[in-house]
């Protein structure tokens, strides 16, 4: 049985700055222990890096390796409380990191991998200490550090720009060639978006670039737009999708093709004005939608990468779509290192970690869950959480990921009232409930937490009539129900959903159900769901709470932000909007 941990306490010590020390009690066996840790000290457990830690155990030192584990802490949080007023207060920052750092090491303990590991055993020994031999300033208490303090702090180690970085979230989404007709270029509002990823234009036969008719003048529309606006958002060109892959492994196979490949595309950037370029390759050394592929796939697309590097520095932006595992390797399995992949690339875009996990289907499953919450998943890689930690263990930094949030759901011909892998959780789970003395108008999340497992269940509010009405023989009004089976296995857009009456716009801007539809939610995947049986229907999907909720996992992740596919799919831009409030923008 594996150690229990809790971290419920702290205390300060102001040598040589006021800094925060959390109390670890670790009880094993009947035995318990309590350890006084630094945020610090985690860090250098945790690093990835081959790390010089040395520990006094037991009056001797000892030079250890880092873990390299592929677990989350709670995120740096320095330029947040020292250069935001009140953005985060220091009870609060403290309570985060508790709750974070308590289940870091549990998920260790919880690991045979790690539980075993003597790096581990001496970070939780009493006597086990690390000689620190500078002050960092992720330990201090916030509030007793000027704004100056800190500036003086960060220039002295060095490490202002990567804090910055990960305090930013990036908010982005993809803006297909289609998508022009709803969200002209000339009326676009570029202030909700940091980066757009324009798609797409597609590897030919050549090895040059083929367009949609079209889609140049939309592109030149949409750059020149951006630049009317006097914002800074980032338009960068996406090549390839899961239509438009078929010659990327010709287009990489040799040094001249790659040659080619990477001129057109620099050639691309150059004449509109891009700011970078979006590798969407589905999938190398894979048929993804029935493409050509070869076992020398990740190796060459390296070899791509470090070529547009080359020829694209630095600040335009080098990014990969790509699903919940590394690409794959020679032998057919996924990659087991990618930090040069990462030394060139700017970002990590993850696609199907996070959605198309589960399409229509007669037993319907969550279309993008957060994590295998309840441990039931038939699909444990495939999700929010294992996709962080899957390309981070291979050597892709959390800070140039980006997670993917769809901005559609699948209809299915179905008569299930739940969700397949959805079995009720353990008792030992933490679990979010409904509080039944709470009004309808509350439209609250009301969370129960038991150690440190996050479900979340949701409270409706009141919503505004939109559904579509009718008249009876008799001149009443009544209400017409939703219909979306002309939907059966296919996506669907949100902003159809929205359309067809099955969910109704609160005016909080929030969703709930309607059309003879019934609202439930999915705690084992944190993603709501309809369903009618009468008509034999079930539409997975997500919105402003679970997309919320995954775009809250990524920031408190040190996840570099989200994205969305697609934009023209959003009511308006009700979902951004929730997507962007919940990465602090």
């Amino acid at each position: 049985m594996a150690p229990l941990v809790a971290i419920t306490s702290h205390t300060t010590s102001s040598t040589p700055h006021a800094h925060i020390l959390y109390n670890i009690q670790v009880s094993r066996s009947g035995r318990k222990i309590t350890v006084n840790r630094r945020y610090s000290e985690f860090e250098v457990l945790h690093s990835r890096d081959l790390s010089s830690v040395h520990f006094s155990y037991l009056f001797m030192q000892v030079h250890l390796e880092a873990l390299k584990d592929p677990f989350v802490l709670p995120p740096k949080r320095l330029l947040a409380t020292t250069f935001i007023p009140s953005a985060w207060v220091d009870d609060a920052l403290i309570a985060e990191r508790k709750t974070g750092l308590a289940k870091y090491l549990s998920e260790l303990l919880s690991t045979p991998d790690y539980a075993g590991s003597s790096i581990l055993a001496r970070f939780l020994t009493p006597d086990g200490t690390v000689n620190a031999t500078e002050f960092n300033p992720e330990d201090a208490v916030p509030s007793t550090l000027s704004r100056k303090a800190a500036m003086d702090l960060l220039e002295n180690r060095g490490s202002i720009t990567e804090i910055e970085a990960q305090a930013t979230s990036i908010a982005a989404a993809y803006y297909p060639d289609w998508s022009a007709g709803t969200n002209p270029p000339e009326k676009f509002d570029f202030s909700k978006f940091d980066i757009l990823f324009f798609a797409f234009a597609m590897p030919n036969s050549s090895s040059t670039l083929t367009w949609d008719s079209g889609s140049q003048s939309i592109i030149q529309r949409l750059v020149s737009a951006r630049n009317s606006s006097g914002k800074s958002t980032k338009i960068v060109l996406s090549v390839g999708g899961w239509g438009g892959s078929q010659w990327f492994s010709q287009a990489c196979s040799n040094s001249g093709n790659r040659s080619k490949f990477v001129n057109a595309i620099v050639s691309a950037i150059k004449q509109y004005g891009l700011d970078g370029i979006d590798i969407d390759w589905e999938y190398p050394n894979s048929t993804g939608a029935g493409n050509p592929h070869s076992s020398a796939d990740a190796g060459n697309l390296l070899s791509l990468f470090k070529s547009l590097r080359t020829a694209l520095p630095s600040p335009k932006i080098i990014s990969a779509a790509v699903p919940h595992l590394p690409w794959l390797g020679t032998n057919g399995q996924p990659l087991s290192d990618v930090s040069q992949y990462a030394a060139v690339m700017d970002y990590l875009n993850i696609m199907q970690a996070n959605y198309d996990v589960w399409g229509a289907s007669s037993t319907p499953g969550p279309n993008a869950p957060l994590g295998d919450l309840c441990g039931t998943s038939t699909q444990p890689q495939a999700n929010a959480q294992a996709a962080l930690a899957q390309w981070k263990k291979a050597g892709f930094p959390a800070s140039k990921q980006l997670l993917g949030l769809p901005l559609y759901g699948y209809v299915s011909q179905s008569t299930k009232t739940a969700l397949t892998g959805s079995l009720m959780p353990s008792s030992d789970m933490v679990l979010l409930v409904k509080n039944e003395e709470a009004t309808v108008s509350d439209a609250q999340t009301v969370v129960k937490f038991v150690n440190g497992v996050h479900l979340r269940s949701k409270l409706s509010g009141p919503a505004e009539e939109m559904q579509t009405n009718k008249a009876d023989a008799g001149g009443n009004v009544t209400t017409q129900d939703a219909n979306l089976q002309k939907w059966y296995g296919q996506q669907i857009p949100f902003n159809e959903i929205v359309k067809s009456g099955a969910l109704v716009k609160h005016s909080d801007g929030t969703y709930g159900e309607g059309g003879g539809f019934t609202m439930a939610w999915d705690d084992c995947s944190d993603t709501p769901f309809l369903y009618n049986t009468s008509q034999k229907t079930v539409v997975t999907y997500d919105d402003t709470w679970s997309l919320g909720s995954k775009a809250s996992f990524a920031k408190s992740s040190g996840m570099a932000g989200c994205f969305t596919w697609s934009l023209d799919q959003d009511d308006g831009t009700t979902l951004q909007g929730a997507i962007r409030k919940a990465l602090g923008k």
